[in-house]
């Protein structure tokens, strides 16, 4: 245990955002530094319980009471050597997670839960920051050859695993840079590419081949893909959910997908100007989750004249209701950097009609105000109304992997829900051939991803040598705690 009366005379501090009008002149991370002493006050607030739920809320099973008590005593180094033993990538988990582990902490059940998600981050950039990770490149070759489909978290914690297995592997990406949504999905203010190009350059060290604009079935043929040992299938769900109601053909009406890569590309200097800028517009985004909040603050700093977020479910209760028990996930009103820094959220209304101008571009949404009826959302009478909107980003989520093209020139068989089917061991209908991520699981978290990854590298790694001996920690069955 770390600090035996931590839980009693430390209260929860996480660190402050820097003003809202100084982080809207940049695309950096909007936190400031925290100092090492308040860090290791936090990290001895954790109780070490006999039965820490907090592994439980992890899908990774990070061994969270044990980093933070080697926080709590400095010992970072040793630290970042129990962090990695489950997780490939704390920098992308430290930023990007939602951090269930925190809502099953045991301190949450009548206090504020230990900052676990503000350790890990605090572990792994002192760790590169001394140069403690470095590359592990594997002492013998297996000679065989494995494909990944898809440099997203789950594709590259599955190269990881198996190029350190001994396998010589290759990471083929459609895009010109390696990284998937964490590279051109994810804005720079919610994690800088930094953390994720010097992760690239270990696996690069390591062994790992990165091939970019390698579009799977079109630049290469799905002959040559399934000529390899193994193939890992980890292009994630790409497949988003559209608004077909009247004037969809407006301009001005583009996907969140469509939207946030150029803006990525703007900030890394790789564009000079995004062709969907927000600047000195009225916004409006469709769709209350995270990606949403990704395209409310990516306006922010665009320079949009406003900016209107919409969610068709009714405003989450500011607490844990019944429905959502410790140490189960809560449903409940979070207000994230995007949100503080402006704009409004408007619940439980639904878009009825796209109002355009005579130029064929989108001005305005008929909205109207819902009622949730038996599981069916009903219009309440009179509440219908425009607003103003010259674009209109819809970020409604995905419905599973894209089909047309490698998916069908495969030939893989899909479960019920529109994914790749996967057996015990990950594998597909094929036989050498496996899948990980939002591919096969359908629209997830990051830590879900990564599980996946290191879960699906493990079946590899046994079809190809018989052994077992890289870690599985999820099955492909389960299903976050809700």
């Amino acid at each position: 245990m770390a600090d035996p009366k931590g839980f009693l005379t430390t209260t929860r501090e996480e660190p402050k955002r820097r003003p809202v009008d100084l982080r809207l002149m940049d695309w950096r991370e909007v936190y400031e530094d925290f100092a090492t002493t308040k860090l290791q006050k936090q990290a001895g607030r954790c109780m070490d319980c006999g039965i820490p739920f907090c592994h439980q809320g992890c899908p990774l099973g990070n061994l969270i009471p044990e980093w933070n008590t080697l926080t709590w005593r400095e010992d970072w180094q040793q630290a970042i050597e129990r962090l990695h033993a489950t997780n490939n990538f704390p920098e992308f988990t430290g930023t990007l997670c939602p951090a269930p582990c925190e809502t099953a902490c045991v301190l949450g059940i009548n206090d504020d839960p230990v900052t676990i998600k503000r350790v890990e981050i605090s572990i792994v950039d002192r760790a590169f920051d001394e140069g403690w990770v470095t590359p592990q490149p594997p002492t013998t070759k297996t000679g065989k050859k494995v494909a990944v489909v898809g440099s997203g978290p789950s594709g590259l914690a599955a190269a990881q695993q198996l190029t350190r297995a001994g396998h010589s592997v290759v990471v083929l990406e459609r895009a010109d840079k390696i990284g998937g949504l964490l590279r051109y999905g994810i804005p720079e203010f919610k994690m800088e590419k930094s953390r994720l190009d010097r992760r690239l350059a270990q696996m690069e060290a390591e062994g790992t081949e990165f091939r970019t604009s390698v579009n799977v079935g079109v630049d290469l043929p799905v002959s040559e893909l399934l000529a390899h040992d193994a193939v890992v299938l980890a292009g994630g769900a790409t497949d988003w959910r559209d608004l077909p109601i009247p004037g969809r053909e407006l301009d001005g009406i583009h996907q969140a997908m469509e939207f946030l890569p150029p803006a990525n590309r703007v900030a890394s200097g790789e564009l000079a100007e995004s062709p969907y800028s927000a600047a000195g517009l009225d916004v409006v985004v469709i769709g209350g989750g995270d990606t949403g909040a990704d395209c409310v603050g990516t306006s922010h700093r665009q320079g949009a004249r406003s900016v209107t977020q919409l969610e068709i479910m009714p405003k989450p209760p500011e607490s844990r209701s019944d429905a959502h028990p410790w140490p189960t996930y809560p449903m409940i009103y979070r207000v994230s950097s995007a949100h503080e820094e402006g704009g409004e959220r408007l619940y439980a209304v639904n878009t009825q009609e796209f109002l355009g101008d005579a130029d064929g571009r989108v001005r305005a949404l008929k909205l109207v105000e819902v009622r949730n009826e038996g599981g069916k959302f009903v219009p309440v009478e009179g509440s219908e109304r425009e607003l103003p909107a010259q674009l209109v980003l819809l970020a409604m989520g995905f419905l599973g992997p894209q089909k047309k093209g490698l998916i069908e020139d495969l030939g893989v068989e899909l479960d019920a829900r529109g994914n790749v089917a996967r057996d015990k061991a990950f594998k597909t209908s094929l036989d050498n051939v496996f899948v990980a991520g939002d591919m096969g699981r359908g629209q997830s978290l990051i830590v879900w991803a990564i599980a996946e990854g290191r879960s699906a590298a493990a079946g590899v790694d046994a079809y190809l040598t018989g052994r077992d001996v890289l870690p599985a920690p999820i099955a492909p069955t389960d299903r976050p705690i809700a």
